[in-house]
């Protein structure tokens, strides 16, 4: 490596490091130590192999001073011709144990990524809902690429890169002190032309990239908001077009000249280290050349000695900013073990069992339950924020006890923000109760597998989420073994076969992000298809007829009672309609079940039942029929 790409290397070090200034952490390196321990062998002989590589780099500059004594004094040809032979052999050498050394990081380095995303994802998949909603996603994307790589980096490139710099700054210096101890003291004092020049400017451009990074961020932001359907038609509709370009065009004309800027730095930068190198060189042959004419030194030694230079200012730069990359690296393992060390709420007991055969009951039992406070479940920088907000931890659901049995339907009903969702969401576990207990069969879910658990149970919410992916793939979702007669079968139970089937790639068609290249109707009977797919003991309906028209929703209402048929429902409804049907109707108001009853004796109750229905089905003026409520009602929030 020539002097200038090394200071080039240090500066690029030095503007890629992060600037988290924390104490060395032992704590941090045993971990990294428990996962890299699987690669240990490979390690071990990628450590040897750099000590190898750099030895052979430091042996070429002392065979060609040989040859050069040897032209000098008349040596033999033969012995010239075996000097050139062996430099040959060593270049081989050194190319054959490069590709050898490569492949052995790029498996270390690919290795340790697959382990910490494995790793990270996995315990992702076991947070709870709370987790999903306090987090940012790029934040939380960004540690599974970023911080990751950042991270492999310390193995790849950091752990090479010391190991093959020390031992050539050693053999170097040997060397270069054997030769003439002299000129290796005085390339000693040019060390800071290099290095101090490198790092002050690696910081200046640092600055700078961090500035067209956050601007790049911003732009990024922009657009993914702007370009998804739900932001574009947000902009057509209440949006400034010229206003959103000037803003964009401010951001990107920024990044313009920060490149620039840069560029042009970068610039001066290496023309003034190629400067200075050629002028060490010229130093080094100069007093070197001064030397052998004096019969101080041999020829052959001053031009090892110039060759040897190269070899003594790399590894010197190269170490001068090891610290930072290998602080560097610590900062991404440590942002990845902050996501690892995050506990999951949700856990499966030891001796968890399986839901027992046959219909399944639902039971609540003097159910209480308050959501997470943030430090419970998010970590301050997936929040994006400086500091947690302490909010939260107010209980929410109060002595919830209701039963239904094998084959019955439970309705909740009552205003948005009563707690209904909140309590549907307890039964598949997305969240845990506080006290009492839910049960299904009669065990408590907290004592049954999460397999089992999602074998039983089947849910429709009210956003009807669809993956970008095909609609056999939204579908297969539910249960994978299902060919091709299931999934058309289910489908044209939710009314949605005809629509499929005239479809371009049929059921291979993309969905589109969250669905929508479908209508909303459409994309919840591609939700109901995929419950009945399923084939669930229990069902739970959260509003799954809130965006049907009505004629959508009375077949998808046929579905929904065939699908019912004989399997135990807990069903949430804005409309009072969709569930006078129901077993059993519980009222809940502010967290607490206010009314029970059939639709019948609720309304002979006179209660809060009876207002809720009077408000949906109150006479239309100057007629004396019923009217339901419009359909544009508000959406009430998934987790409340």
């Amino acid at each position: 490596m020539s002097m200038e790409v090394s200071a080039w290397t240090s500066m690029y070090n030095a503007m890629h490091a992060q600037e988290d200034r924390r104490p060395f952490s032992w704590t941090t390196l045993r971990r990294i130590g428990r996962f890299a321990r699987p690669h240990r062998r490979t390690l071990g002989w990628f450590v040897l192999l750099s000590s190898v590589v750099a030895a052979l780099a430091v042996a070429t500059p002392l065979l060609a001073g040989r040859i050069v004594d040897a032209i000098v004094h008349g040596e033999p040809f033969d012995v010239v011709v075996g000097l050139a032979a062996l430099i040959a052999g060593i270049a081989v050498a050194e190319a054959g144990l490069g590709l050898l050394q490569r492949w052995l990081s790029a498996g270390i380095g690919e290795g340790l990524i697959l382990d910490l995303r494995s790793a990270v994802y996995d315990h992702v998949q076991r947070m709870p809902i709370a987790f999903f909603t306090r987090t940012r996603t790029g934040a939380l994307v960004s540690r599974l690429n970023n911080d990751v790589i950042g991270a492999q980096r310390a193995f790849s490139d950091t752990l090479s890169g010391v190991v093959g710099n020390l031992v050539t700054l050693v053999l170097t210096l040997a060397a270069m002190l054997a030769l003439s101890w002299q000129i290796t003291l005085i390339s000693l004092l040019l060390l800071p032309v290099f290095v101090v020049p490198a790092r002050r400017m690696g910081s200046r451009l640092a600055r700078l990239e961090r500035e067209a990074a956050a601007h790049n961020a911003a732009m990024g932001t922009q657009m993914t908001e702007r370009f998804s359907a739900g932001g574009a038609t947000l902009v057509k509709l209440f949006g400034r077009p010229d206003r959103e370009s000037a803003e964009f065009r401010a951001r990107a004309r920024r990044v313009r000249d920060i490149g620039v800027r840069t560029a042009m730095v970068q610039t001066v930068f290496m023309t003034a280290l190629t400067l200075v190198s050629a002028l060490a060189l010229a130093l080094v042959y100069g007093l070197g050349g001064f030397m052998a004419l004096r019969d101080q030194l041999a020829a052959g030694a001053v031009v090892s000695l110039a060759m040897l230079l190269t070899r003594l200012y790399a590894p010197l730069t190269e170490l001068a900013g090891a610290r930072v990359e290998v602080m560097s690296a610590l900062v991404s393992f440590e942002r990845v073990f902050e996501v690892l060390d995050l506990p999951p709420m949700i856990t499966e007991r030891p001796g968890a069992r399986a839901v027992p055969d046959g219909p399944v009951s639902v039971e609540f039992d003097r159910v209480g339950f308050a959501y997470p406070a943030a430090d419970k479940v998010s970590l301050a920088s997936l929040e994006e924020v400086a500091v947690l907000d302490t909010r939260g931890g107010d209980q929410v659901l109060h002595d919830i006890t209701f039963r239904a049995e094998p084959g019955q339907t439970v309705a909740l009903v009552g205003s948005s923000g009563a707690g209904k969702s909140t309590i549907a969401s307890l039964l598949p576990r997305l969240y845990d109760v506080d006290t009492g207990a839910v049960r299904l069969a009669g065990v408590d879910v907290r004592d049954l597998t999460a397999e089992s658990l999602r074998g039983v149970l089947g849910m429709v919410t009210q956003d009807g989420h669809l993956f970008h992916d095909t609609v056999r793939a939204n579908l297969l979702l539910a249960r994978p073994e299902a060919d091709d007669d299931e999934l058309w079968e289910a489908l044209r139970r939710a009314r949605l076969d005809t629509l499929v089937a005239e479809l371009p790639d049929g059921l291979d068609t993309v969905v589109g992000e969250r669905g929508y290249r479908f209508s909303g109707g459409e994309r919840q009977r591609l939700t109901i298809a995929r419950l009945l797919l399923a084939r669930p003991r229990v069902v739970i309906l959260d509003e799954a007829t809130a965006h049907l028209d009505a004629t959508s929703e009375a077949a998808v209402q046929e579905a929904l009672a065939e699908a019912l048929a004989g399997r135990t429902a807990v069903v949430i409804a804005h409309r009072l309609s969709t569930v006078r049907a129901a077993d059993q109707i519980l009222v809940v108001e502010k967290g607490r079940i206010v009314e029970r009853g059939t639709h019948d004796e609720l309304l002979a109750a006179g209660g809060r039942y009876e207002l809720l229905y009077r408000t949906q089905f109150a006479p239309a003026e100057g007629s004396g029929e019923p009217t339901a409520a419009p359909a544009d009602r508000p959406v009430e929030p998934a987790a409340r």
